[in-house]
């Protein structure tokens, strides 16, 4: 099989969906890999390195994209990306379709095989591709959110430990999977007076026995949402639905009762978000203030430590990758049923859940 790592063009995005390691496994099992010039470089992975490994640079995005067999990305594949490709094609990275609907339509028009990292889910409902993400995105939540709450980021200059005689720094997570349980424990960590809320009552009791009376665990509710967010100086957006789009537990009336130059990280900002005023931002530009509130929606925290990022994703993947390499996808369906649950869309029809009613 020929496979091709494109080069991610998000701003700041620096990590890349292989590594020379993982390269030189699937050629000497005798598949070529072609790398788009440069995709490594943030991650500290430089051209040569790839060469080493045996891969083939190639400059052009179409010339990666029309030689292929396998299309793999870290992030979402653009518009521009998604009409070079052609039908039959397979594409493997992160999609989040639901909240990016001209993408979703750009890739049943083509007809190509969709599969996303992130809808990649073993039996007992983990999702493997995605936790190592979320992991490092709920640890970035809360460090990002502690930075944009000094007064000379813009934030209400809340110190998240406080000190021996000023109170610390009120954190409320929303949801308790893994970026919630992530970015509770380096809230904790920092000395924070940390609250986590979800609607799972078995989720619930789990995180009472993991953190005892380092944070508060309550069960979640419109009321408390209210309650609590009015009260804190950080709010972390830790919910997920696989393969949909985000519930809002949030409004924006809530948001005007919270304190000025306080702050929400909304990490389920690119499954459209679970704040009603969250929106995408860059990390670039990783701010927007509405109603006195700071906003905080990077949709590819992740990639801002792209050595970590990259490593960390690679250990997770590029198993999967190779029996995709190997087997082809209808036999690695077969035998491997998070796989089949991996597809988004296929040929044309949109075969995940979570997106049938998005077009």
């Amino acid at each position: 099989m020929i496979i091709t790592c494109l080069k991610e063009v998000k701003t700041r995005e620096g990590r890349v969906a292989i590594i020379p390691a993982n390269v030189k496994e699937l050629t000497a099992a005798g598949h070529q890999v072609l790398i788009q010039k440069d995709a490594g470089i943030y991650s500290a992975f430089e051209n040569e390195d790839y060469i080493q490994a045996g891969a083939e640079i190639v400059e052009s995005t179409k010339e990666c994209i029309e030689r292929s067999d396998l299309v793999i990305k870290v992030k979402e594949p653009t518009i521009e990306e998604v009409k070079m490709m052609h039908e039959g094609q397979i594409f493997f990275g992160y999609l989040h379709l639901a909240a990016i609907p001209e993408t979703l339509q750009a890739i049943v028009d083509q007809k190509i095989h969709a599969l996303g990292f992130e809808t990649v889910e073993l039996e007992d409902r983990s999702l493997p591709l995605l936790a190592p993400m979320s992991e490092i995105a709920g640890k970035l939540a809360t460090q990002n959110g502690a930075h944009f709450l000094r007064f000379d980021q813009g934030g209400r200059g809340v110190l998240m430990g406080g000190t021996k005689t000023v109170a610390p720094a009120r954190v409320l997570v929303l949801g308790g999977g893994v970026v919630g349980k992530n970015a509770a424990d380096i809230a904790i960590g920092m000395g924070a007076d940390t609250t986590i809320l979800d609607i799972s009552k078995e989720r619930l009791d789990q995180l009472k026995t993991k953190y005892g009376r380092k944070c508060h665990v309550m069960l979640s509710t419109k009321e408390t949402i209210e309650r609590l967010a009015c009260e804190s100086d950080l709010v972390v957006g830790a919910i997920l639905i696989v393969g949909e789009k985000a519930t809002k537990l949030v409004s924006e009336e809530t948001v005007k009762t919270m304190k000025k130059g306080s702050v929400i990280v909304d990490v389920s900002v690119d499954q459209g978000g679970c704040v009603e005023t969250s929106q995408v931002t860059t990390h670039e530009h990783p701010i927007v203030v509405k109603h006195d509130v700071l906003h905080y929606g990077v949709a590819n925290m992740p990639g801002s430590v792209p050595v970590t990022g990259t490593l960390a994703l690679n250990n997770e993947s590029f198993p999967y990758i190779k029996l995709l390499a190997d087997l082809g996808l209808d036999a690695v369906c077969k035998q491997y049923p998070e796989m089949q649950k991996s597809i988004n869309c296929s040929l044309g029809e949109i075969v995940h859940p979570g997106i049938k009613n998005i077009l």
